[in-house]
Order: structure tokens, then C-alpha cells, then sequence
């Protein structure tokens, strides 16, 4: 049976980067426990702090914690680690809002949640619109992809 590979993401940020200790104390205190921050949670720490989620992402990458259960069901989901699936249709009000929100061809993870805002739909149906599409949603605002 092989090893599980653990990915070190605080590789990606520069050598002499360290952990938000407002951040941190947040984190440590919402895990009570667990090595992996959900989304969501990330989200709420930001909004509560008033801080950026992108700064929350940094902090757990640096102290080692893994994000999971992507409010787009991108990743952090067990075993497959994403769960989105394609849409079976999408409404033309969606992919004209997708289109009209493109980057490069690719969907920022931000204007997805700002279309399902908008339709008043969950993230998770924007995100399956996309995967149905054949579009990638980029640019998490945590950091993660």
C-alpha cells in the first residue's frame, strides 16, 4: 500500500513569510482538533476578522493546514477530492453570466460566487454550469489552486 502524499504548500510562499498570529489564533481556534480547515470556515474567519481570505489561505498553508470542502466542490472531498459533477443543463441567464465573466477563457473562483449571488444559486450549480461547459474556475480567494 503506498503513503499518502502530503503536499507542503508553505513552499509556495517566499522563505521568510510567517503565520498571521491574529490569523493563526482564529484558525487553532475553529479546528479544535483537526488538521484540515474547510472552506467555508476560512470564509468565516475572514468576514469575523475583517481580513482578506486570501490572508486566511496564506496562514494555513504556512502552518502546515490543508484546506478542504471547496464550496465549488473543487477539492478536499473524500475519496475522489472533488465532488462537482457536470450539469445536465445550464440555463441560458447562467452561461451568459459564465461567459460574460470569463478571464482568459477561465472563470475567477470570485465571480463564480458573485453569479451564484447574483441567480441566487448555489456555488455548487455554477460550478457544475462550468464543468459542463468545459471552463476551469481559477484563482481560488483562498489560494488553493
Amino acid at each position: 500500500m503506498q503513503a499518502e502524499k502530503k503536499s507542503d504548500f508553505s513552499k509556495k510562499h517566499p522563505k521568510e513569510a510567517v503565520p498571521d498570529a491574529t490569523i493563526r489564533a482564529e484558525i487553532e481556534k475553529r479546528l479544535k482538533g483537526k488538521d484540515k480547515l474547510p472552506c467555508a470556515v476560512a470564509f468565516a474567519i475572514a468576514k469575523d476578522i475583517r481580513r482578506l481570505p486570501k490572508e486566511v489561505g496564506n496562514t494555513a498553508d504556512l502552518l502546515g493546514i490543508h484546506l478542504s470542502k471547496c464550496q465549488l466542490g473543487l477539492f478536499g472531498y473524500l475519496p475522489e477530492k472533488k465532488i462537482v459533477a457536470p450539469a445536465g443543463h445550464v440555463d441560458g441567464a447562467l452561461r451568459e453570466a459564465i461567459l460574460g465573466a470569463l478571464r482568459d477563457g477561465r472563470l475567477p473562483c470570485e465571480a463564480a460566487w458573485s453569479i451564484a449571488e447574483a441567480l441566487e444559486i448555489s456555488k455548487m450549480t455554477v460550478s457544475a454550469a462550468c464543468d459542463t461547459m468545459k471552463i476551469k474556475i481559477t484563482a481560488c480567494q483562498l489560494g488553493a489552486f
